[in-house]
């Protein structure tokens, strides 16, 4: 059902168990039960389900929302920004509650997953505030690699974009996506994060969308992200 672009795979296994699903006119509880979308006919509540057009769109996510459809504590979510007319979408990838920025949409559950693979190591830029001032920031430990609660955490690239009294701005790219990454760097050190956003996936930059608006991708956007991920994840080639 997410592979048909009708919702996601957690909202889809609740429908299952629900017995709400029925496959070829039975009711199946189990998520995991084979299905070859190709031939056999899904339908809930008696509605059939048919694949969804797919829609790729992007959202300068706020600070202090979820990336989740659904939160058990009550938290305000990105869904709150999309309105009820669009099609079901999910996240690409996730950003935490304090994080701001690019965020990827889609319904395209294959395409998310191409995406969110270690394997495809697609440049993720932030700019990010701490609170120090240049001279005290660790640029070259960071780019050398720390490690931390058995993780190794290291970034791609960094440079201060801008720095004060106080604050400094840095520019940092990741290539990886371990949990809260930037953010367990600089805890490391002992300097507090102010602010964290993300400005850019791949080739695909956030501009000057807006603050809790989203867009569609234009296909020249989406095309990149495609030749992005495609040229990370060619066969491995073998040598005798």
């Amino acid at each position: 059902m997410s592979k048909l672009g009708y919702c996601s795979r957690t909202n889809a296994a609740k429908l299952i168990h629900a017995g709400e699903v029925a496959l070829n006119g039975t009711i199946r509880r189990d998520p995991e039960f084979p299905v070859h979308l190709d031939s056999d006919r899904i339908e809930i509540n008696g509605a059939a389900v048919a694949a969804r057009a797919r829609v790729y769109w992007m959202m300068n996510k706020p600070r202090g929302l979820v990336t989740t459809a659904s939160d058990e504590k009550g938290r305000d979510t990105i869904y709150s920004l999309l309105g009820d007319r669009l099609p079901w979408m999910g996240p690409v990838g996730r950003l935490d509650k304090a994080t701001e920025g690019l965020l990827l949409l889609t319904n395209d559950s294959e395409w998310a997953a191409r995406i969110c693979d270690p394997a495809t190591h697609i440049d993720k830029t932030y700019h990010v505030q701490v609170r120090a001032t240049g001279a005290d920031l660790p640029v070259k430990q960071i780019l050398a690699g720390i490690s931390a609660n058995g993780d190794v955490l290291r970034a791609k690239r960094a440079q201060i974009v801008r720095g004060g009294d106080k604050n400094t701005w840095i520019e940092i790219v990741l290539d990886e996506g371990k949990n809260r990454q930037i953010r367990r760097m600089f805890e490391y050190f002992g300097i507090e994060v102010l602010r964290l956003i993300r400005i850019a996936l791949g080739p695909l930059k956030l501009g000057k969308l807006e603050k809790g608006k989203a867009r569609i991708l234009t296909r020249d956007e989406k095309e990149a992200i495609d030749r992005c991920v495609t040229a990370f994840v060619r066969p491995a080639r073998f040598h005798k």
